[in-house]
């Protein structure tokens, strides 16, 4: 029988994204299985539910970019040795040096594991190497696996990939496009009835390419499509001024009644079923796209830039989704194409949640044996 483990994460803030999901999904795991799970963070939105789920929270600004953060150091000290925990794992930079630096202080026979996972295209620089120091670097696609291993010296045998994994119980059509739920989307969205419903979901920066989103409404409008874009996502809080650049973009277009921001909506499954075509259309390369996976697992096309993580998935899943990387034109002819076709979309078993989860504990737990 395996012995009970007490695993922390560590990431800068819970308020949204797929780096700060996974963080709850694995949390929620490693508690059902009886170990105990700590978060520790920054706050957001989604520590109610970490805390429903059986973890517990603990509140460190741990993410600031700020001299203050290395404070963190002695106190992530004293937690260690006042408490035993097994495993540290870092999901970001500036928090995985805190650890890394607080283990300096730890006797190394009572020193916890330290694992790391690298979510991101981060730049090359000393600074993001800490994501490669870990014992065990899980890396989110093979796109990731091979950035990594190009740009770091470090033992590539601690590589462990890990694709990121959706619960097919929660893709069920008829559930999420339940009656209640149509009846709250149509009261708020009354516009909406009857057009083509095209999807943006991502976090508001200026790599993601809303740019091109919005200029592929502009196109197809043209064409005199019954067509309405979602741009589903929040800002970072220093992203404002680039929202506001979109919406002038929109207004400027003359697509005020063709494109809709929805801010932050915690029914993004719902809204990717509603839809008849999803996007990524980053400028640079995503790890892993979860959108993609949740999309073709409700059977809605998804369209995406053909690189990094996104491109990587499509290839396996939806070839047919595939767009040459900021080619506007090609944009619009796939668009098109699909939204005439409408291609069949055939079931898969890759990128299942069980496997992405009962992978990391195996992985907590070989190394912690």
């Amino acid at each position: 029988m395996q012995r009970k483990l007490t695993i922390v994460q560590v990431l800068p803030n819970l308020i949204s994204g797929g780096v700060e999901k996974g963080v709850l999904e694995v949390a929620k795991y490693i508690s059902l299985k009886g170990h105990e799970s700590i978060v520790i963070s920054g706050g957001g939105r989604m520590v109610d539910e970490l805390e429903c789920d059986g973890s517990k929270h603990i509140k460190w600004d741990i993410g600031r970019k700020s001299l203050i953060t290395f404070f963190y150091i002695i106190k992530l000290v004293k937690l260690i040795k006042n408490k035993k925990i097994d495993i540290i794992h870092a999901r970001s930079r500036l928090p995985a040096w805190i650890v890394f630096l607080a283990l300096k202080f730890i006797n190394r026979n009572k020193r916890p594991h330290f694992i790391t996972t690298v979510h991101g295209f981060n730049s090359i620089s000393f600074y993001s190497s800490i994501m490669t120091k870990g014992e065990r670097v899980f890396v989110v696609s093979k796109s990731i696996q091979k950035f990594i291993t190009k740009n770091y010296k470090f033992n590539k045998l601690n590589v462990v990939l890990n694709y990121r994994g959706v619960d097919p119980k929660e893709f069920n059509l008829d559930s999420l496009l339940n009656k209640k739920w149509l009846q709250l989307w149509e009261k708020e969205f009354p516009y909406l009835n009857n057009k083509i419903i095209l999807s943006f979901p991502s976090r508001i920066t200026s790599r993601k390419g809303h740019e091109d989103f919005i200029y592929l409404i502009s196109k197809l409008k043209q064409d005199n499509m019954n067509i309405h874009g979602l741009i589903i996502g929040d800002p970072k809080l220093s992203s404002n001024k680039y929202l506001h650049s979109l919406e002038n973009q929109v207004i400027d277009s003359n697509l005020k009644e063709n494109i809709t921001f929805t801010g932050y909506r915690n029914d993004v499954k719902n809204i990717i079923a509603y839809s008849d075509i999803v996007f990524s259309l980053s400028r640079e390369p995503e790890s892993f796209g979860r959108t993609v996976i949740e999309s073709i697992k409700l059977k809605t096309p998804f369209i995406g830039y053909d690189h990094g993580g996104v491109g990587e998935q499509l290839s396996m899943v939806f070839p047919e989704g595939q767009v040459e990387l900021n080619n506007k034109e090609a944009l619009y002819e796939k668009t098109k194409k699909i939204l005439k076709e409408k291609p069949e979309i055939s079931d898969t078993n890759l990128f299942l949640l069980d496997d992405m989860l009962s992978k990391t504990l195996k992985t907590y737990q070989e190394i912690a044996s």
